[in-house]
């Protein structure tokens, strides 16, 4: 089942939204909560899974939409049809600050993987599966988990991604060590595994985690500045926690702070 041809245009630049062109009949499939706006003559429907598999009957479309669970993400999706004569624009945003990328699957051989929050939006009959990690070792340590999303088909799809995006092209047997938190996603030639940081003061006082994503080439790899895990532990450490004072406040400098500034009253 070839995917619908649709056309689109993204707008913005930190908080971005991408506008698709649907001609008659044509659809998008989204994820529940990234709708934006539509013109008059759009219809929305609320599917099990992607509704790629039109022909695979009720238990197909439940076990499909099944493993959709697995990604954390919802049993349903929806569906937007163009039900009017005429062209009509159907818009979806990006849920935090950073940039919406297109992904053409043609140009990945029908198949991208990425990050399980990452997807968008895409054409009707691209399937949005589930991928598993080949070694049990990213799978344990991969950081944001050992199941991916999957897509496969033959048109756009959408996903986004947080802070600056980065494309890094890797040859044969090319290596490219990234935190896990940070990659988008890769082409399914791309080989993925964790590698263990190294070193007891790497480890102990590093912060930056005990392992990374090592892919090695060849193939493409998009990576992201700001992954959505860093930004919300970030706001938390920030948010100001019981008797109004943030979650730092509560330490030796804080109380130090506080007698300095006279907040203590005797």
């Amino acid at each position: 089942m070839r995917a619908h041809e649709i056309d689109y245009r993204i707008y913005g630049e930190e908080m971005q939204y991408v506008e698709i062109e649907l001609d008659p009949k044509e659809a998008v499939v989204a994820e529940s909560g990234s709708f934006m706006m539509m013109d008059d003559g759009i219809q929305m429907e609320t599917i099990f899974g992607d509704g790629s598999r039109k022909d695979s009957g009720f238990l197909g479309k439940l076990l499909g939409a099944g493993k959709r669970v697995l990604t954390g993400e919802s049993l349903f999706m929806t569906a937007f049809y163009n039900t009017r004569s005429g062209k009509r624009n159907v818009s979806f945003a990006s849920p935090y600050p950073g940039k919406i990328m297109p992904i053409d699957l043609t140009r990945f051989r029908g198949k991208f993987i990425c990050q399980k929050d990452a997807f968008l939006c895409a054409a009707k009959g691209v399937s949005v599966g589930i991928e598993f990690s080949k070694k049990l070792g990213s799978g344990l340590f991969g950081g944001e988990g050992f199941i991916m999303q999957k897509l496969e088909g033959d048109g756009m799809a959408f996903v986004h991604a947080g802070g600056t995006t980065a494309v890094k092209e890797l040859g044969a047997g090319e290596t490219l060590r990234v935190d896990t938190g940070c990659i988008i996603g890769f082409d399914s030639t791309i080989d993925y595994d964790i590698e263990f940081v190294g070193g007891i003061k790497n480890t102990v006082f590093g912060g930056e985690g005990l392992f990374f994503a090592k892919l090695q080439g060849p193939g493409t790899v998009y990576v992201q500045s700001l992954p959505f895990s860093r930004l919300a532990s970030r706001v938390w450490a920030a948010a100001p926690q019981t008797g109004g004072k943030s979650k730092g406040e509560g330490g030796f400098l804080g109380s130090i702070g506080e007698l300095l500034d006279g907040d203590n009253r005797f």
